[in-house]
């Protein structure tokens, strides 16, 4: 039986200087293609995003390929559903949590990624990318919790943990329902799953996890 593939939940700020796991996440994925996803970027100069993983991730030896699921029509469009089924590395990028949510929720595509991943694909998500991927997700506009896309269950992430305030991050943490692990992840910072379920901290900053208020170690997290 095919076991899940490698998971990084990237704390923003991605493809630049300091993203040294994504050379990692390359080579986990058996090959040399990369699907990124703009989604979350779909009113932010997609294409900006695109541009940023091609120059980051060429320089790594990947051949970079942007698929442009931006609305619900494309979430549900046969021909992007494949790729994404056929892809042994897909990355989503930042942006907007709530918009990637609305667009993939329970979409072909989005149950196009799971298989890629219960097949064994890098799945690579950052900022909204990595929200969206847990579940339950932190609502970016007060803090509190809704729901996920749930690729994995009773994870949270907070990305660009280091830009809260005190106050707000404190607030979240104690919003977080009992049996979540709350991942306040930095930017050019990935929190990685293995195949095993096992979980590590790759980049320039650091992850810390939450449960019941409380600051755990990432064996604290669900494998």
């Amino acid at each position: 039986m095919t076991s899940p593939g490698l998971l990084a939940l990237v704390g923003g700020r991605e493809w630049g200087d300091g993203c040294s796991f994504d050379a990692d996440l390359l080579a986990a994925s058996g090959g040399n293609d990369v699907l990124v996803l703009p989604t979350a970027a779909a009113y932010e100069h997609p294409q900006r995003a695109v541009d940023r993983a091609t120059t980051w991730l060429s320089a790594l030896g990947a051949r970079v390929r942007g698929l442009m699921v931006l609305s619900r029509a494309d979430a549900e469009d046969d021909a992007n559903a494949r790729a994404v089924r056929e892809a042994r590395c897909i990355y989503l990028s930042d942006g907007s949590p709530m918009h990637v949510r609305s667009v993939l929720k329970q979409s072909k595509v989005w149950h196009a990624l799971d298989q890629a991943w219960e097949g064994g694909a890098v799945i690579a998500g950052s900022g909204a990318g990595a929200m969206i991927l847990g579940d339950p997700m932190i609502d970016p506009r007060g803090g509190a919790f809704t729901i996920g896309l749930g690729l994995i269950e009773l994870v949270a992430v907070l990305p660009a943990a280091s830009t809260w305030s005190t106050e707000r991050l404190r607030r979240t943490i104690s919003l977080a329902p009992a049996a979540v692990a709350l991942a306040a992840i930095d930017e050019a910072t990935a929190l990685i799953r293995d195949r095993a379920g096992a979980w590590s901290v790759s980049g320039v900053g650091s992850v810390e996890v939450h449960v019941g208020g409380t600051l755990a170690d990432l064996s604290a997290l669900p494998r």
